[in-house]
């Protein structure tokens, strides 16, 4: 039992470095690759041989995502039956979890910051955003602000027209390219134009059967 138990902790720690919500054919490709990588841990008389690690591991996450609660990780609190609607409030409604490429989905603050904090910051931004030749101090300032607007976005999903208002800074190309680059750890101009390089032949071949001003 402390053997199992040794095993289920140690798989926890790992799958939540990656997701904090995993799917449930994520978890039965961990319970699978398990027994397929330790055979002596398939369990007799069961038709996957995995079937009982695998209801284990999900009950572990469980517990394991009460623990990163109490220790206040962000993405878990921002999934708490606390912030769901009363007549919806179960846990597997709405769960909020990174999409495709999203690395830095929920980041926490900052240390020594807190939401109060950086909304002050983020209220001088409104100010600073006006005066001219002001890049590099807006940039530290969105910067320190990440995890602050990380968390508007998910927990409230603002219009584009609100969040415009509240981010004017973050709508101008240095801006935009610097949160791609955060969220996905990936430069967005670069990333753009390796892939037009890539399909540029293509575009030629299709612009070049048209005709008129296009072709």
């Amino acid at each position: 039992m402390r053997l199992k138990t040794a095993i289920l902790d140690s798989l926890a720690e790992e799958i939540v470095k990656y997701k904090v919500y995993p799917s449930d054919n994520e978890v039965e490709e961990v319970a699978e690759a398990l027994v397929s990588s330790h055979p002596c841990l398939k369990e007799p008389g069961s038709a996957t041989g995995y079937g009982g690690w695998k209801v284990s591991l999900k009950y572990k996450l469980a517990n394991y995502r009460r623990k990163l609660k109490r220790l206040g990780c962000p993405e878990v609190e921002l999934n708490s039956l606390t912030n769901k609607p009363v007549d919806k409030c179960t846990p597997a409604y709405g769960v909020k979890k990174p999409r495709r490429a999203e690395v830095n989905y929920c980041p926490t603050y900052p240390s020594g910051e807190s939401a109060e904090t950086l909304e002050k910051i983020r209220e001088n931004l409104l100010l600073d955003v006006r005066k001219r030749n002001n890049e590099d101090t807006l940039a530290a300032m969105m910067e320190k602000t990440f995890a602050h607007r990380r968390q508007e976005v998910i927990r409230d999903a603002p219009l584009i027209a609100d969040y415009k208002t509240r981010w004017p800074a973050l709508f101008c190309v240095r801006e935009l390219t610097a949160e791609f680059k955060r969220i996905t750890t990936v430069s967005l101009l670069s990333k753009f134009f390796s892939e037009l390089d890539a399909h540029s032949s293509k575009l030629m071949r299709v612009s070049g059967k048209k005709g008129g001003v296009q072709g």
